[in-house]
């Protein structure tokens, strides 16, 4: 029952952190959660949505310091990438975005997809290694994969 009470303590303080306060609703196959490490690792077509911000893997990790989420990462594969999805104040469009490894910092309201890297943020696409997307600042850096196989890639409609 503990562990029931400590999700719905992390979710609702991720609710209260994101842009709005929407509920967190998250579904997977499998959870793992271990309260003394403050993290709780979700597998198996694992999704996480709360308002416009949707989230999904093979497995999200989210950690959490004194029941606030600090951070997620969603894993996933080259066959199915880990997925993001937002509707941002200053956009008219959702932000959406696809990479092996996709990870969110709640305090900071940043995003770093690493590993085949996309991002498509309205009509403009970005594409690399690594894409940091700073949703605050709504600033986005491209880099290449750490072997060079993976260069920088852009397409803006002006």
């Amino acid at each position: 029952m503990n562990k029931i009470i400590l999700i719905g303590l992390s979710l609702l303080s991720f609710a209260s952190q994101a842009l709005n306060q929407d509920p967190v609703n998250v579904k997977a196959y499998t959870v793992v959660i271990d309260e003394p490490k403050g993290l709780s690792i979700w597998t198996g077509d694992a999704r996480v949505v709360q308002g416009s911000l949707t989230l999904s893997a093979d497995k999200i990790q989210i950690f959490n310091v004194k029941h606030r989420i600090t951070k997620a990462i969603a894993s996933g594969s080259k066959n199915k990438p880990a997925y993001y999805k937002h509707n941002q104040p200053k956009q008219s469009h959702f932000v959406e975005a696809t990479a092996l490894k996709i990870t969110y910092f709640a305090d900071k309201q940043f995003v770093r997809l690493q590993g085949d890297a996309h991002l498509t943020q309205g009509f403009d696409s970005f594409s690399g290694g690594v894409l940091n997307y700073d949703i605050k600042n709504d600033k986005i850096i491209a880099s290449k994969s750490k072997n060079d196989t993976q260069r920088v890639k852009f397409k803006i409609k002006l």
